[in-house]
């Protein structure tokens, strides 16, 4: 499969064009016009060191239904516990920002850099990125943060300071999702970490299927707060 190079042109190749590894396409730019409309159609980017701008929809892809969200027992009582308190939208850049430089084992680089910390806060201004965050003791311990595109939410990347933060995060965002109406969380690739949660591949026709009904629901703009 060719690879295609993007111009100034804010445009896709279909994703099912994709090579084997889910590339799509290089180059191109993250202007929100353009992550907006690659979300869309079922695309995100994904910056390599030393290559250009990298654009994936991979095959199969990785996703989590609301209502298939699996909570261990454990990680139940945690969240009864009140250890932690949930907010959304109230830090999304520093969570972003602690996505990028949170310590991460087996991994010596990130891919969250500068430029895409920039162009996902401006996103967040936009209201289409957001973030569920972990408090405790008026401390930032953990969250992730996203992309919405009517009934879908794209996660991108989380990060935990202490042992559950993030978790209890997820878990409380995907069950306001639920409650929202949201018919899918976008995993984008698999994570043995997400499929304890119950997350599973689907072969990309599938969830491009689905996107394209999702993205003619309402869009939730930001910023985002939780209802009981």
């Amino acid at each position: 499969m060719p690879v295609y190079q993007l111009t100034d042109e804010i445009a896709f190749p279909p994703p099912e064009l994709a090579d084997e590894d889910g590339l799509v396409a290089f180059g191109g730019d993250l202007r929100p016009e353009r992550l907006l409309l690659a979300y869309s159609i079922g695309i995100f980017p994904w910056p390599h060191e030393g290559l250009p701008l990298l654009w994936f929809s991979p095959d199969p892809r990785m996703v989590l239904p609301p209502s298939e969200l699996h909570v261990s027992r454990r990680l139940e009582r945690t969240i009864r516990s009140g250890r932690f308190e949930v907010r959304l939208d109230s830090a999304c850049r520093r969570v972003i920002e602690a996505c990028a430089t949170t310590p991460r084992r087996d991994q010596t680089a990130t891919w969250i850099t500068p430029e895409v910390i920039a162009a996902y806060t401006r996103l967040h201004e936009l209201g289409y990125v957001h973030s569920a965050e972990s408090w405790r003791d008026g401390q930032l311990v953990g969250g992730l943060y996203g992309v919405s595109i009517g009934g879908v939410f794209t996660g991108e990347s989380m990060f935990a300071l202490e042992s559950d933060a993030s978790k209890v995060a997820f878990v409380t965002l995907v069950r306001q999702l639920e409650r929202w109406g949201f018919l899918l969380l976008d995993a984008e690739v698999y994570t043995e970490h997400l499929a304890r949660f119950g997350a599973r591949e689907w072969p990309r026709e599938r969830f491009l299927q689905l996107l394209r009904a999702a993205r003619q629901m309402p869009m939730r703009r930001g910023p985002w707060r939780l209802e009981p």
